[in-house]
């Protein structure tokens, strides 16, 4: 009974903690190990036990690197490899030597001293690639910087967790024959699984995706990586090895992304219970009396792991700001220092009180990770002392030219930039503006209108003569900042015409609303212009596509909206604010809309649309609102996900 009490406080906890460090934008990382430290031993002493969930947890490693083996590719290793080797490979070199004769001088022993070396050389994966997407610095050159040396210290990551079980046995010669039988037995079980992954596995994926049973798939995956994990158990080697292998062998077959989905939930899962029971292990009092000692681990550390990324970058031919960045964005320590410093003090090479400094300084390194990411390209520009591009003058049009009738094109990227070439062939005048500086000086050198700025500025828009102009084109896809911008510009010109383009058609009615004439979203024109092939090549007279693509652009795109969601459809809070879905409703012979019409439900009311009514296997398009409905017709209703539930319960129940 104490044991399901522990259960209990582990996961109230970590519900808790993860949703409230989640609406602080906190990785959900740290809240774990938060948790840990609240449940555990040295905190409120929940959960005292916590040696039998280290068995569950230890699954959540081997899960996490079966994944980190899936998305282990060998061609983008080889595709990167300059910076892989050049800045990478030296990268853990040099700060695990660093760190390691630090260590050493502070009185550590060699063992320790060396995995203390691994566990600060290390970056975080998960919070810098999650921070880079979200941003879009993957396009970046000190984002693919940051890639190419966080792939190196995934690779760096299973040969530590050979070593560190060896650094238990003690003894130089000792440590050095054991490394070199480790290596013997690693060379044999990795050549055995890479054969097993070559010959059998695909055969053995084939059969059971034959068999289309989604629980078979995921028996078999997870089979997959415990038999591999068991095999270079046995051996004497770590379980997270075979699971990488693993991983790797199926991360170049036709089901990785399945695979990748299958086996997510319970990589989450047990990883949480993995980095709670890490926090268990953190004795809080030695973090509160020794703040000294971690602030200045802390910054030390960072500091040098910055350099280096630093000199390396630069001695590799990349620029002073690049190199500055890549390096601030790699200062912290990752989650894979918790896995080595869970692992250093299971097999005791690492004491109690240097495990529990070592995790209080990751943890604040991980919490101040996001901003530091944030502000990279901003401290990497002015550390690197770099001339800014001399942006006199280019707020206003060469020659003080005057113009009428002219379009502006707010986003001179590459959308942007299509537009002007079809404007010029067609000798209409146009001026853009443009965040870039450096784009906008290559443009201006080339002889076109552009100015520099953002176009939600006053003095731009007059600039770029708002007053006379035909027609305004927001180009650079970002909502939030074209809403910004069409408010600005409906302030100034009332009566221009306002074109947009966006992604996709979550803010289409919020951009029509802020005063947009036409928004153009990519996703949907992409589908019609699909559409219009696929009827043109089934014989479809071309003057009734024209008609059909013209129909849905002036109604908006009315039938494109709303789909039925499949299994992958992304349900975040994020997500269901904005998405709108398709839904078919099904009358039974109780159903409260039973003898009324369409119209007298009052749907539009609720902001849900009836696309289709359903009778006897006859379907019709946008059903007269005096259509009487009845038993087992069907409603093909659109709109946001809670809108259409309540709509649903209504029609079937009447309130």
């Amino acid at each position: 009974m104490t044991s399901h009490l522990e259960l209990l406080a582990i996961l109230s906890s970590a519900v808790l903690i993860v949703w409230l460090f989640r609406r602080l934008q906190l990785p959900a990382i740290l809240a774990y190990l938060v948790a840990g430290v609240l449940v555990g031993e040295h905190g409120l002493a929940l959960a005292q036990e916590h040696v039998d969930y280290e068995h569950f947890a230890e699954l959540g490693i081997v899960f996490l690197l079966f994944t980190l083996g899936l998305e282990f590719s060998l061609p983008k290793l080889m595709a990167m490899r300059h910076l892989v080797v050049t800045v990478g490979s030296l990268q853990v070199v040099i700060s695990l030597l660093l760190f390691m004769l630090v260590a050493m001088f502070f009185g550590q022993s060699f063992a320790a001293a060396i995995t203390i070396g691994g566990i600060l050389a290390l970056s975080s994966t998960a919070i810098v690639i999650r921070q880079l997407s979200e941003s879009g610095g993957m396009k970046k050159k000190s984002g693919q910087l940051s890639v190419a040396v966080l792939l190196f210290q995934d690779v760096a990551v299973v040969p530590l967790l050979i070593v560190i079980p060896l650094l238990a046995q003690g003894g130089d010669s000792s440590f050095l024959l054991a490394l070199l039988f480790a290596l013997v037995k690693g060379v044999f079980v990795v050549s055995l699984l890479l054969l097993a992954g070559k010959w059998l596995l695909p055969r053995l994926f084939n059969l059971v995706a034959q068999v289309r049973t989604d629980e078979l798939f995921v028996l078999t995956t997870l089979l997959v990586t415990l038999v591999a994990s068991a095999l270079t158990q046995w051996f004497g080697l770590s379980m997270a090895l075979g699971a990488f292998l693993a991983g790797m062998m199926l991360g170049e077959s036709q089901y990785k992304h399945q695979l990748e989905a299958d086996i997510r939930p319970y990589r989450d899962i047990l990883l949480g219970l993995f980095f709670v029971t890490v926090g268990m292990k953190l004795n809080i009092n030695v973090v509160f009396s020794s703040p000294g000692i971690i602030i200045s681990l802390l910054i030390c550390f960072m500091v040098i792991k910055v350099l280096v990324v630093r000199l390396l970058a630069k001695r590799a031919g990349e620029s002073s700001k690049d190199a500055w960045a890549a390096g601030i964005m790699l200062a912290q320590m990752g989650e894979f220092g918790f896995v080595l410093i869970a692992l250093a003090s299971q097999v005791e090479v690492l004491p109690p009180t240097t495990a529990s400094i070592l995790l209080g300084t990751g943890v604040l390194s991980m919490a101040i990770t996001p901003y530091m990411i944030s502000h990279a390209r901003t401290w990497g520009l002015w550390l690197s002392q770099e001339e800014s591009i001399d942006t006199q003058g280019l707020d206003q049009l060469p020659n003080s030219e005057s113009l009428s009738e002219h379009v502006i094109i707010c986003g001179f990227g590459r959308i942007g930039q299509t537009v002007s070439r079809f404007l010029k062939q067609e000798s209409i005048d146009f001026v853009a503006i443009d965040i870039d500086p450096l784009r906008t000086t290559k443009a201006r050198e080339a002889g076109e209108n552009v100015l520099f700025g953002s176009s939600r500025q006053a003095e731009l828009l007059h600039a770029a003569q708002l007053s006379k102009a035909k027609l305004v084109v927001i180009a650079f896809g970002d909502d939030k900042q074209s809403l910004d911008v069409i408010q600005k510009v409906r302030s100034l010109a009332p009566d221009v015409p306002i074109l947009v383009r966006t992604r996709n058609d979550d803010q289409l009615d919020e951009l029509h609303a802020a005063g947009a004439n036409e928004v153009v979203p990519e996703s949907l024109e992409g589908s019609l212009m699909l559409v219009s092939q696929v009827l043109s090549l089934t014989g479809v007279p071309f003057s009734r596509i024209v008609r059909r693509v013209q129909k849905e652009r002036k109604n908006h795109y009315n039938h494109l909206h709303g789909f039925f969601q499949g299994e992958h459809t992304d349900m975040s809070p994020d997500a269901i604010d904005r998405i709108e879905f398709a839904h078919a409703i099904i009358l039974s012979d109780d159903s409260y809309a039973n003898g009324l019409t369409i119209g007298s439900l009052k749907l539009d009311e609720r902001r849900v649309i009836v696309v289709a009514l359903r009778r006897d296997d006859i379907e019709t398009e946008e059903p007269n609102v005096d259509t009487v409905l009845q038993p087992q017709d069907t409603l093909i209703v659109r709109g946001k996900p809670r809108r259409v539930e309540r709509a649903e319960r209504f029609v079937q129940e009447g309130h």
